[in-house]
């Protein structure tokens, strides 16, 4: 088992003199050969190190992904009724798909709508989130139809399966460790919160899949940027006599095209259509990937890293990223556009003086925005199933989706028999907590080696957890966590693979923590079992119910 191991910050290579033509370096030509500098930059000599990894490397994330779908996907149309926030955005989904934009439903109809009879009015409904997860649930839809749950739900299944695969991924771009990345795609494929979010139509599964293929897509660019990094200072080496010439090395090469930037724009201008709280992970992810630019240009030697970083790295990645996510945002709104009759047209009809000048239809879509800001901001009424965010760190408040009854609502059970089916958004209580105190573990890492792996991680929970502490009266919910759990995820996997070792490490003590290693992760795929029916909807009794309810707040 590969472990995260934590290498020394590499030291900058003195170069020669300023203005003095004939001064030798002090540092030996071979720190600049092109080998040298990509394992300084990259851990590897070569800059592919993803080639050691084998063939397991492939291999294993598509049966965690196989795993995580035959999770998702068994019996997903039970129930076969639309189940909490699903009465919203399936509606909405299966209106877009029909009519091109949202209208609004009848009170009332969602019994009917499951059985394929209702139809929306002719009027447009007011909806307060962008449209991308409503799409995807309409092209579900598309294929799997409109009048069961797995057509409600096939999107969702379908993206919470592919979260577990760019998870697996994201862990073996930042452990280099086929072992440690099956490790996180295991957490992910049998937690209880990524299972039951990926098998009800609500929007977050969607969301929690972009910002792990946008954080993916920074590792990318990461990798590809050192190495570019490396042979641009190798090559001006070579025609130098083997050592970069010292105004070279003062702020360093212009890297130019970075395609993975353009690509990493389009899928946060996907993240902010799914939700607006991806505007924290557009933040976060941009100033994470200038600064470890920053970083790499110190550690090839660059005298002015800092600047250079940002002058050379940071402004050409906002013309790469920022402007493309943009696009993108807005023309996931392509139906709203191109449909009159759609919720907020000629809503600015009588603007004039400066403000006229705008084209009507991208002023109303601002007004549209502005008024669903003010909604967001506003949304404090009461809900059972709401919690603070600080509760979200313990799992002290999960949300209550299903609860029927052999006597409401026809639960089979044996005569005479009590017969209730639950489906709550719980996560694995274990894994959960597990990922709590490991982000302390992360946070030494970061503070106390420096590591880059630990700022990564950290950096999704910034993101994710840190701005919904600054509206403690905003009606919340456990599954707005969806954006940073597979952060906390890593966060366990980074902290296990401390336990087990390195390579390096005495046989007793590596087999030792590769024991605790195995068994916390059986323990983990033991509590998912234990939980597994209240996450499927399954029948049991109120009795077994109980038995699953470890905090009085669970119920």
């Amino acid at each position: 088992m590969t472990v995260p191991t934590v290498s020394a910050p590499a030291g900058r290579p003195s170069a020669p003199a300023p203005g003095t033509n004939d001064a030798r370096p002090t540092e030996p030509a071979a720190a600049y050969t092109r080998a040298a500098l990509l394992t300084r930059l990259t851990g590897s000599a070569t800059g592919r190190w993803f080639a050691t990894l084998g063939p397991a490397s492939i291999w294993v994330p598509l049966l965690l992904t196989l795993l995580a779908g035959l999770l998702r996907f068994w019996n997903l149309d039970h129930p076969d009724k639309l189940l909490f926030d699903e009465t919203y955005y399936v509606k909405d989904g299966w209106s877009m798909l029909h009519y091109g934009y949202e209208r609004e439903w009848p009170k009332e109809i969602d019994a009917k709508f499951a059985d394929g009879l209702a139809t929306p009015s002719a009027g447009p409904e007011y909806v307060v989130h962008p449209p991308l997860g409503k799409w995807l649930i309409a092209w579900g839809m598309a294929i799997f139809g409109t009048d069961h749950g797995l057509g409600w739900r096939a999107a969702s299944a379908a993206f919470g399966t592919l979260t577990v695969l760019v998870t697996t991924l994201v862990a073996q771009r930042l452990f280099r460790s086929v072992a440690l990345a099956a490790l996180a795609g295991l957490f992910m494929a049998v937690d209880g919160q990524q299972v039951v979010l990926s098998r009800v139509s609500i929007l977050d599964i969607f969301l929690g899949f972009f910002v792990m293929l946008s954080f993916y897509l920074v590792l990318v660019d990461r990798d590809s940027g050192r190495r570019r990094l490396a042979e641009a200072i190798a090559a001006n080496a070579e025609a130098n006599g083997g050592v970069p010439s010292p105004a070279f090395m003062e702020r360093g090469p212009r890297l130019g095209w970075r395609p993975w930037r353009l690509v990493l724009g389009v899928s946060l201008g996907a993240l902010c259509s799914i939700k607006w709280s991806g505007v924290a992970f557009v933040a976060i992810f941009c100033l994470l990937m200038v600064w470890w630019d920053c970083q790499a240009r110190r550690s090839a030697g660059i005298r002015r890293w800092l600047s250079a970083g940002i002058l050379r790295d940071g402004i050409p990645a906002f013309f790469y990223t920022i402007p493309t996510a943009l696009v993108t945002y807005v023309s996931t709104w392509t139906g709203w556009f191109l449909h009159s009759s759609a919720y907020g047209h000629g809503a600015t009809k009588d603007v004039t003086g400066f403000f006229a000048l705008i084209p009507e239809s991208l002023r109303d879509l601002w007004r549209y925005h502005s008024t669903a800001y003010t909604f967001h901001n506003g949304l404090t009424s009461p809900h059972p199933a709401a919690s603070n965010p600080w509760t979200w760190l313990f799992a002290g408040r999960p949300v209550l989706i299903q609860y029927d009854t052999a006597e409401k609502h026809g639960v089979p059970c044996a005569p005479g028999g009590d017969c209730i089916q639950v489906m709550t958004d719980l996560p694995n209580p274990l894994l959960w907590w597990a990922g709590t105190a490991a982000l302390l573990v992360v946070l030494w890492a970061f503070l106390g080696r420096r590591d880059w792996r630990a700022l990564g991680i950290l950096s999704g929970v910034l993101a994710g957890y840190i701005p919904w502490l600054f509206f403690p009266l905003r009606t919340g919910f456990i599954f707005y966590t969806t954006g940073y759990q597979p952060f906390t995820v890593l966060a366990v996997v980074y902290a296990l693979g401390l336990i087990a070792g390195r390579r390096s490490d005495p046989p007793r003590r590596r087999r030792t923590g590769v024991i605790i290693v195995l068994a916390f992760s059986a323990l983990v795929v033991l509590v998912s079992w234990w939980f597994w029916p209240v996450w499927t909807g399954g029948t049991i009794t109120p009795f077994e119910y109980r038995l699953r309810l470890w905090l009085p707040s669970w119920g």
